[in-house]
């Protein structure tokens, strides 16, 4: 037989194409193809158990087909939440369980909220800058407009300049909606002391017409109000003819309601006089629009009233941007966000409904509620869906800023990382910093390792892009230890490549390094193809990640195990090689007999060890080997090498090898032995550092 090094190191030298040989083999590429087709059916653990062969190809992907019969105690791993410390897939000692569990999310512990905190407080943070830009737009027009009015030289001029035009508007409240610009120009080119002006003929000499119908409609106002009060009066008295009466309060009642209207309009068209009246007089322009000779358009005291009179135009403008009103809307849209839970509810909620879109700069009055809602409802992975059609940035924000399917129902946070995979990466840091820690220093390093988990946790939440991510090395370190990686010897220029390449193409970048850690760590991050975190497409109950992980995993149980019917030292090594990276402590390697195998055969200890104390057997392990190196494939290479030539001189003489045994989770009597209630059992599992 040929010896356990050589087999091992050329399949290793030689993996990426020893996996490709294996998936163009007939009955692997047969059940690859079955499980890609029939996957995205699943929709339930019965779904997915009740059909053999996806059923099959999943629990050998995580190398667990021994436990395929024990359905109910493989619904309960299926269905456990892995955010929860306590979940039955959590208490179980081999880590297998737990990987199979997060490989679907039948139970993804995600919350369906309009809003998580994050999108929350970013939304605040909006409607903070929101008011802030406001405030700033109107410094920034008084200061174009007092820049430019010097310079105008016509009224044609200033009506031309949109800026200056609306900025005079505002000033002297002036609807540009009802108003044509013939007649602001107009009245701009009057001179308020010619009784012969335009503003003097067209709206001052109506004053006193004005003025009197005011005087009558408030004549007939209380005359109305004074009938209706005399004929209610004689409806209670004997002998009333209720019939009459009640017709003469009709008619008065209309006549009162006419001249309230009377008396509005007429207040308006008052008012509005003056209002041409003053900008008649607040420049200098000739009847022909012109500036005579050495005139400017303003004086410098009717610039100055111009200004403070645009600056009171905008007096609701500083209102909102005040400390007092920011708090006050902010608690209301923070009590009110919880209680949004459709779409038509958020619409419904003037506090969170207003608050929202001005947080993206968007006016309520001015925008439909059945655009908001299609712009809610669309798919922001769609490039055609709705809200792109507007080309409007402002309405993307507002549809990432909420979770709403196609039918205004309440979804999932858009996020870089789930829940789990971000409680996984915190944990395994802690672990990681562990590892490398004196005794005497592990409950400061413990301390420190966890506020650091904790701030990633919350940190995480901000990322909006690669780019984010990779601007921010202490997230990228944070990821990388927790991984084993050595963040030093670790570029954001490769990190760029490896987020860069398409996880689906096994030829991409990612998927053809050498270190298989990370495609796992880009493929853990919701990014789509332009780098942007997306809610990517699920897979039946699968994730992208979880969808590749699968089929990764696959390939190599199925490498493995051929290579394990040639030679069983070999299927060991490979899948040390496959399980080193992700061991975070000398309990991972005890907890799986097949790492524990490897691990006592390369430094030639006794399989009676595994029959000492648990915590004596991690000392053991600890003393042999630097787990740190176990993130290092160099390293690992050296000491599967090592477990070669020992594995050759152990077993030269040896006839059968109970190496299928190790990885079946049994000992050498057979799966057969256990009964499920064996494996409900197995939910004592020591602390961990976490």
């Amino acid at each position: 037989m040929v010896s356990t090094y050589f087999s091992y190191s050329y399949v290793a030298r030689n993996l990426t194409q020893s996996l490709t040989r294996v998936a163009q083999q007939s009955d692997v590429s047969r059940e690859v193809l079955y499980y890609k087709a029939n996957i995205g059916k699943v929709r339930t653990v019965d779904d997915l158990m009740n059909d053999y062969r996806l059923y099959h190809y999943a629990t050998k992907a995580f190398g667990l087909e021994d436990m395929a019969y024990a359905k109910t105690f493989m619904k309960k791993v299926l269905q456990s939440d892995l955010t929860d410390s306590k979940s039955f897939a959590n208490t179980l000692i081999d880590k297998r369980y737990r990987e199979f569990a997060a490989a679907f999310s039948f139970a993804s512990g995600e919350t369906k909220v309009a809003q998580s905190e994050n999108q929350t407080d970013d939304m605040i943070g909006l409607y903070t800058a929101a008011m802030k830009s406001n405030v700033d737009a109107v410094a920034a027009d008084t200061t174009y407009y007092n820049a430019k009015i010097g310079s105008v030289t016509s009224v044609d001029e200033l009506l031309n300049d949109d800026r200056l035009r609306n900025y005079v508007a505002s000033a002297f409240g002036i609807d540009q909606s009802k108003w044509p610009r013939d007649t602001i120009k107009q009245v701009l080119s009057s001179d308020p002391s010619d009784p012969n002006s335009y503003v003097n003929v067209t709206f001052s000499s109506q004053l006193d017409g004005l003025n009197v119908q005011l005087a009558q409609a408030k004549s007939d106002a209380t005359d109305a109000s004074t009938k209706i009060a005399d004929y209610t009066a004689q409806l209670s008295q004997p002998g009333a003819d209720v019939d009459q009466l009640n017709v003469q309060i009709l008619v008065e009642r209309y006549r009162l309601q006419s001249a309230v209207s009377s008396i509005s309009s007429t207040n308006d068209a008052i008012a509005m006089t003056g209002r041409f009246m003053n900008l008649a007089g607040a420049f200098e322009f000739s009847p022909d629009g012109s500036l005579p000779p050495g005139t400017s358009a303003q004086t410098a005291a009717n610039l100055a009233s111009t200004n403070q009179s645009f600056d009171n135009s905008k007096s609701a403008v500083y209102a909102a941007a005040s400390p007092l009103q920011e708090a006050l809307v902010i608690g209301q849209f923070r009590k009110a966000i919880p209680n949004v839970n459709t779409l038509q509810a958020l619409v419904s909620s003037p506090v969170a409904y207003n608050f929202a879109l001005a947080a993206v700069g968007l006016d309520p009055t001015q925008v439909s509620q059945s655009t908001v809602k299609a712009v809610l409802e669309s798919d922001l992975n769609d490039p055609k869906s709705y809200v792109y059609t507007l080309k409007d940035d402002r309405y993307v924000k507002l549809a990432r800023a909420f979770n709403f399917d196609a039918k205004g129902n309440l979804t999932t946070p858009l996020a870089a990382q789930d829940s789990a995979e971000i409680l996984d990466i915190a944990k395994d840091y802690v672990i990681a910093k562990l590892k490398s820690a004196s005794t005497q220093d592990q409950a400061k390093v413990k301390a420190q390792a966890q506020k650091e988990a904790t701030d990633y946790q919350q940190s995480i939440g901000t990322i909006k892009s690669v780019s984010d991510l990779l601007s921010n090395r202490n997230l990228v370190d944070f990821i990388l230890v927790a991984k084993g990686l050595e963040p030093a010897n670790v570029s954001t220029a490769y990190l760029k490549k490896i987020f860069a390449s398409d996880l689906n193409d096994p030829k991409s970048f990612a998927n053809t390094e050498s270190d298989p850690r990370f495609a796992e760590i880009a493929a853990s991050f919701n990014f789509d193809s332009k780098g942007n975190v997306a809610r990517l497409a699920m897979i039946g109950p699968q994730k992208r990640d979880q969808f590749l992980a699968t089929q990764k995993n696959y390939l190599e149980q199925s490498l493995e195990q051929q290579q394990g019917d040639t030679n069983p030292g070999v299927r060991l090594a490979l899948y040390f090689q496959r399980m080193a990276g992700h061991v975070t402590s000398a309990y991972d390697i005890l907890a799986d007999k097949a790492l524990s195998e490897v691990f006592r055969t390369t430094f030639d200890l006794p399989d009676q060890m595994a029959s000492m104390q648990i915590d004596q057997q991690a000392r053991i392990v600890e003393k042999y080997l630097n787990l740190k190196d176990l993130g290092d494939p160099a390293k690992v290479s050296k000491l599967l090498s090592r477990f070669s030539a020992m594995y050759d001189a152990k077993n030269a003489s040896q006839t059968y090898s109970p190496v299928l045994d190790l990885f079946q989770g049994s000992s050498s009597t057979g799966i057969s032995g256990f009964n499920e209630s064996t494996y409900l059992a197995m939910t004592k599992m020591r602390a961990s550092p976490w």
